[in-house]
């Protein structure tokens, strides 16, 4: 089959169409949030520690993530200084913490992340945000009966 045609044809691999407008919505984002030196993944770390201290295995679920990718992805937060291993109830379970420039980083970042959303959202417009996120969320919680996670 000739490249031309190869590259034209659609894919009838959901995973393959996924992972690619994944890493198309990634750049959006990424794009915006350089100004401030994180990345998509990175901001949603610390957008998901803002509240409160968060268990590592808890964090790793709520993000999709294994906990060795997740700590992997937590070492040059901590590096930075922006996140810390922080003491819970049970000196068993591992937290992760937001510091003060932690915190900061997080409010620089906001404004990028909000200016990458609304490109997305003129994009879709109101009604294909929101058919796409109701689509997402269904097939996540199909998924995580299929494999056996807690819903």
């Amino acid at each position: 089959m000739p490249a031309t045609i190869a590259a034209t044809t659609p894919s009838l691999c959901t995973c393959f169409r996924l992972r690619r407008a994944s890493r198309r919505v990634t750049q959006v984002y990424d794009h915006e949030l350089a100004a401030v030196g994180l990345s998509l993944n990175q901001y949603s770390i610390l957008r998901r520690s803002e509240r409160e201290p968060r268990v590592l295995g808890e964090l790793a679920d709520e993000l999709g993530m294994d906990r060795t990718t997740l700590s992997r992805n937590l070492a040059p937060l901590a590096d930075a200084g922006l996140l810390e291993t922080v003491r819970g109830p049970d000196a068993r379970r591992r937290m992760i913490g937001l510091t003060p420039p932690g915190r900061d980083r997080l409010a620089a970042a906001k404004p990028y992340w909000q200016r990458a959303q609304a490109t997305l959202d003129a994009m879709l417009g109101q009604a294909g945000i929101q058919r796409l996120h109701r689509d997402l969320d269904h097939l996540d919680d199909l998924l995580r009966h299929h494999l056996g996670e807690a819903a």
